[in-house]
Formats: structure tokens, sequence, C-alpha cells
């Protein structure tokens, strides 16, 4: 038997693109927002979930691009993938990973909850530590319980120990132009006040604390694990409303050479 699960809410991100979107929960502690929709905006639904520091949350790959086998009458199933925290080139099983191509297409994160909100009669989950875009679906929120969720004497199989973050620097060029970008932001519209200021804020308007929260996003590598071994082959990040430029110059050392306005 199928269950349609209902959509209860919206994440509202800096990253609208797949491409430098941490591969796990807590990597990066990049500001985002959890809005609820009706009827699941009720503030009464919230009531003592502030006394909690974090929370899991349900949520779907909304941007996989795979096509359903039988004539869409089945869900898309891949029995092995090839996680990039081994290179790209080893397969395991579906189920042994986190993938985004699984046949439920749901995605599991813990994520710290900064505060809640209730603005203009909507109700906003300030969060940070996502590893979801712009635009994800929620369909679920239970609070992070301690003495049961985070066990003890356990065994994470290929995936032991964080990732080590790489160095990454930036250019003069970059640093000057984000900067001319966040005064052109400042000295523009302001008109926007209550939650579409909240919205514009994590979505298009840059600040300083954004420029090392761009530092730390390059430095989990968001680049296909074939290709981490190019010197000179410059990628691109999709941030708020800028793109980013940035490229190895040496083994273990990225660089961010320009930053564009969209």
């Amino acid at each position: 038997m199928a269950h349609v699960l209902p959509i209860i809410g919206y994440h509202r991100a800096p990253l609208s693109q797949k491409f430098g979107v941490p591969r796990q929960p807590n990597l990066v502690a990049v500001p985002s927002i959890i809005e609820m929709i009706a009827p699941f905006n009720t503030p009464a639904a919230f009531s003592g979930l502030e006394a909690f520091s974090h929370i899991w949350v349900s949520w779907q790959f909304h941007h996989n691009d795979v096509k359903a086998a039988n004539n869409n009458e089945t869900p898309f199933f891949r029995a092995q993938v090839r996680p990039p925290r081994l290179g790209g080139n080893q397969k395991i099983g579906v189920f042994a990973s986190r993938s985004m191509y699984r046949p439920s297409a749901l995605g599991l994160s813990v994520v710290k909850l900064e505060r809640i909100d209730i603005i203009e009669g909507r109700v906003l989950l300030l969060i940070s530590g996502a590893d979801m875009i712009e635009g994800t679906p929620i369909v679920d929120i239970k609070p992070y319980i301690a003495y049961s969720d985070a066990l003890k004497d356990t065994s994470s199989g290929f995936a032991p120990i964080a990732p080590i973050s790489l160095d990454v620097e930036i250019t003069a060029q970059a640093f000057d132009q984000i900067l001319s970008i966040i005064d052109a932001q400042n000295k523009g519209d302001t008109q926007k006040t209550g939650l579409n200021a909240m919205i514009d804020d994590v979505q298009t308007r840059l600040t300083p604390a954004d420029i090392e929260h761009i530092k730390a996003l390059i430095a989990q590598d968001p680049r296909p694990a074939y290709r981490r071994c190019e010197i000179g082959t410059t990628f691109i990040m999709r941030y708020k409303s800028v793109d980013i430029s940035f490229g190895q110059i040496e083994a273990g050392q990225l660089q961010i050479t320009a930053i564009t306005a969209l």
C-alpha cells in the first residue's frame, strides 16, 4: 500500500543548486529557514520545541533527475552507488549509503534549531547546518533527544571520521568583488520587511559573514571525486545572488578567483 506524505513546509536557503551543498549535515553552519505552510504552520504545533537545541528533519530529494521504470508505475531503483567518500570509483549498496538516489527519495538530517519565529502568522524555524537546498520540501520535524539519538560504541563503516577540510584562499580581486556586491545591495531596495525581509536575507542578500560561509562550503570540496586531481580547472558554485568561481592551485589548496553578481 502506498502512503502519500504531506509537505508541511519548505527550506529557504542560500544554496539553490546541489553543487556546493555539504554532503552531510552540520559540516558547515550556514543559516537557513524552514518555512511552514498551512495547515501545519499553527504555532500551537511547535509549543515546547524551543527547549530542544537540535531537530530531526525529514525531507525530499526534489532535484533528482531520474525517471521511474516501467512507464513510471514503479519507483526508480539503483541498487548500487559510488560514494564520493570512496573516491567515486567503488560501488556499495544504496542502503549502505546516504545517496540521494533512494527508492523513497527521502532525506533525514539533524540540524541546530537556532530559534522559532512567528511572523505574519507564519511559523519559521531558523536553523543552521542543513544539507538541503532552496525549496526542499519538508515532510516531518521531530526533536533530537541526546540520550537515545547520540549512541556510543558505534561503527561508521567507510566513513569513520569527518572529511578533511581543504585550505581555501580568496584572491584580492574576488574579495573586492564580494565587498562591492554587499555594498551595492545595502544601498539598494531596503523596503522589504517582516517575512519577506527574512527570506530575502537567507536567499539573496549578502553580508560579510557570508564570506566565511562560502569558504567553509568550498573547503568541503564539492567537486566530483573523479575531478579532484585537476589543477587550474574553474568550477562555479552558486550562493545566494552570486556565482563563486574557484579552482585548485595545488594539491589540497583551493582558491576563490571571482565572485559575480547574478
